[in-house]
């Protein structure tokens, strides 16, 4: 097998959804070169808390609704042992936003930037999973990074379960924290799926909230 297409859907009050493909030319099993393309669309509420002039009279600041889409085409190295595989990868991505709000609807010219992601899935042990991912992008100088960690009940699920937790950060000031558990390497067929859930909270809205996840990838 030299190809893996995934897919992946986070839902909450933000939401974003990516597809992609991640081909390995000497074999996704295998030490080597690697190449990573994705593509995706998001969307999440805001409040500008800190430059509205409402906000600093004691009003709520007008919703603004940011839509994004970014792409992504990125080449690296990944390196399988025997207690799992990390990777890292580099390249361009290119990102385009819009702000659509009562009074504000803007088109800006997309931006072009470098992006960097490393990946961790290990295996301490037979029963146990450990996962780490983190990409930064100068398309709109934003991070995100998570990781997991579960264990394996082999007499009840072939699924490792356990926490998770996650954090987002951008240059437009957004933060967003996550916590919570997820269940991950569930077979359906010949598809494998990730799927966790629990408390979010994001600084420009100010309040908590749940969120959910999917993500599923399937080996050719």
């Amino acid at each position: 097998m030299r190809t893996v297409l995934f897919g992946s859907l986070d839902a909450g009050r933000s939401t974003f959804v990516s597809a992609g493909a991640k081909v390995a030319p000497g074999g996704i099993a295998r030490d080597g070169a690697v190449t990573l393309t994705t593509l995706g669309y998001g969307i999440r509420p805001e409040r500008d808390w800190w430059g509205d002039p409402r906000a600093k009279n004691g009003s709520a600041p007008p919703r603004t609704l940011r839509h994004t889409v970014q792409a992504g085409a990125l080449a690296g190295w990944q390196w399988v042992r025997g207690w799992g595989v990390a990777a890292l990868f580099a390249g361009p991505e290119l990102a385009f936003e819009v702000l659509d709000s009562p009074g504000t609807r803007r088109l800006p010219a997309p931006r072009l930037g470098v992006r960097v992601q490393g990946e961790l899935w290990a295996r301490p042990s037979e029963a146990t999973l450990v996962t780490a991912t983190l990409i930064g992008g100068t398309a709109r100088w934003s991070a995100w990074g998570r990781v997991s960690w579960g264990i394996r009940f082999p007499d009840l699920t072939a699924a490792y379960l356990g926490p998770e937790a996650a954090l987002y950060a951008d240059r437009t000031g957004y933060r967003k924290w996550s916590l919570g558990l997820h269940a991950t390497d569930v077979a359906v067929a010949r598809v494998s799926l990730r799927v966790s859930a629990g408390w979010v909270y994001e600084e420009q809205i100010r309040r908590p909230d749940l969120y959910g996840t999917l993500t599923a990838w399937l080996p050719l």
